[in-house]
């Protein structure tokens, strides 16, 4: 999720709980989709929703990334938060759940994860007019 803060655009990102992640780093809410649900975005929704409690507005898919290390896919959209959003701790997987400025957030999550934010930002962007 996404929300225009006082140093501009912010990012909602989570760290996972545990003492071994304690140095971890940041990252989106993600998971895997349960049995019988419909897409992946009702994932995304679902898996932001248990791990901070805030539901997003209308999602644009942000398409996948691989990490490097282990090959795993994941998939990542994107959302304006609602104006009330307060983001909490949810679920036990989550030990802090906040948004950031951008420029912050690229120094904590994910190295594998950041092209989603460049992808955000990218969105973000008005449109060059064309000739």
């Amino acid at each position: 999720m996404y929300r225009q803060g006082p140093q501009g655009l912010e990012v909602l990102l989570v760290h996972p709980s545990g003492n071994y992640n304690r140095h971890a780093p940041w990252g989106i809410p993600k998971g895997e989709p349960d049995d019988g649900e419909g897409d992946l975005e009702a994932t995304a929704r679902r898996e932001t929703l248990e791990e901070t409690g805030v539901v997003a507005g209308k999602l644009i898919p942000l398409g996948h990334i691989q990490y490097r290390k282990s090959g795993k896919r994941v998939h990542a959209f994107a959302g304006p938060a609602p104006a009330d959003a307060a983001p909490g701790l949810a679920s036990w997987e989550i030990d802090q759940a906040r948004f950031m400025p951008m420029e912050e957030a690229r120094t904590l999550i994910h190295p594998d994860q950041a092209e989603f934010l460049d992808r955000l930002d990218a969105h973000m962007k008005p449109s060059a007019p064309s000739n």
